[in-house]
């Protein structure tokens, strides 16, 4: 039986009082922005809590209808050599497959693109591999999106088989919220395990997921990781610091301690960037950083082996801590040469949530 996906507003206005105002500007968001929740996911919201985590992931909120903030807030443009194929890091290659993705959370910072157009999205395989393989520094390829999971099992494959065949690549990477969202596109389909089974003796292959609460590491999902990690894959999750879902050390701990427990490595966790749309989610760096540090004290070596960062169109930009007076940052990856391993101190400002391309601070009011 085909899984239902709950893509319109009418049964959400069953469960939720909004006001007529409010029901107006949610169908006029979804226009923009869809909404697209596997039943799944829906099933793990809880209707009797308006602070719901899950129901803040996945149902639009009216705050999306801000004009603040950025469509493209990593330079993904400039980083572009060809349609779907982004080269911003010397070592690796990034490949916009698809602009599906089984959920569309309503932080992504692809709004512009995810559900809603093609205009980014690779079309043309084949151009992409020739540029990796012509491309003798790239080390490392992600293969994401949307989500990398929504390609058929023959397009996944034709991937992989035309990546491990170079010589120049340590790994491969897929970014998949699938088993999060629907984790039955793992463990119940045995031809996706056969695949990336054959391939990962290969070469290194490693699913980078995304896991912001505890509440979304169900047994489902747990059933899901061990397909993969059965199959000889590495797992690694990325998280967003977001207000109201997750910006509490307790939160980041029990989610952290949960994902190694579960045999997945937290890899980042990202300060949530200021795409439009968004920046109701983003927490202020100065408290993120007392949030990571208190959230550490209770995280054991493994799962406190992460990164506190920001995704900026200079590069990778770790958020390192603070003095009594002054932020510190690093450049963990640059864009350009001149920022290799930088590290640079701001004084604190509450407010800030944001670096501009100057490395100022941008602050939530002024986005």
């Amino acid at each position: 039986m085909k899984e239902k996906v709950i893509t319109q507003l009418g049964e959400i206005f069953e469960r939720v009082n909004y006001s007529d105002d409010e029901k107006q500007k949610l169908q006029e968001i979804i226009k923009r922005h869809p909404m697209r929740i596997p039943e799944y996911y829906y099933d793990l919201i809880d209707f009797d809590n308006d602070q719901d985590p899950i129901r803040k992931l996945a149902i639009p909120s009216v705050l999306e209808a801000s004009l603040f903030g950025e469509e493209d807030t990593s330079g993904e443009a400039s980083n572009t050599k060809m349609l779907g194929l982004q080269h911003k890091y010397k070592q690796t290659a990034l490949v916009l497959c698809t602009n599906n993705c089984f959920m569309y959370c309503r932080h992504c910072f692809r709004k512009r693109m995810v559900g809603y157009t093609q205009t980014e999205i690779l079309e043309r395989k084949d151009q992409a591999i020739e540029y990796i393989r012509n491309h003798k520094e790239v080390n490392n390829v992600l293969i994401t999106g949307g989500d990398a999971f929504t390609m058929s099992n023959d397009l996944i494959e034709g991937y992989l088989k035309e990546l491990c065949g170079m010589d120049h690549l340590d790994f491969i990477r897929f970014g998949t919220r699938s088993i999060v969202v629907k984790p039955d596109r793992i463990y119940d389909d045995l031809d996706l395990l056969r695949i990336l089974n054959i391939y990962t003796k290969k070469k290194e292959i490693i699913i980078v997921t995304h896991f912001n609460h505890e509440l979304e590491l169900t047994e489902e999902a747990k059933k899901a990781i061990r397909a993969l990690k059965k199959q000889g894959l590495i797992i690694r999750n990325q998280t967003v610091l977001l207000n109201g879902v997750n910006d509490n050390e307790n939160t980041i701990a029990r989610l952290f301690n949960g994902l190694v427990n579960a045999g997945v490595e937290p890899y980042y966790l990202f300060q949530c960037r200021p795409v439009k749309g968004g920046v109701h989610f983003q927490v202020p760096l100065s408290r993120g950083i007392d949030i990571v540090s208190k959230a550490r004290e209770k995280l054991n070596g493994i799962s406190k082996a992460f990164r506190f960062v920001m995704s900026h169109k200079r590069g990778k930009i770790e958020i390192f801590g603070k003095t009594d007076e002054a932020v510190i940052f690093k450049f963990h990856q640059n864009k350009y040469d001149e920022d290799a391993n930088k590290i640079f101190m701001k004084t604190i400002d509450e407010l800030a949530v944001w670096l501009d391309e100057n490395l100022d601070y941008i602050k939530k009011s002024e986005i």
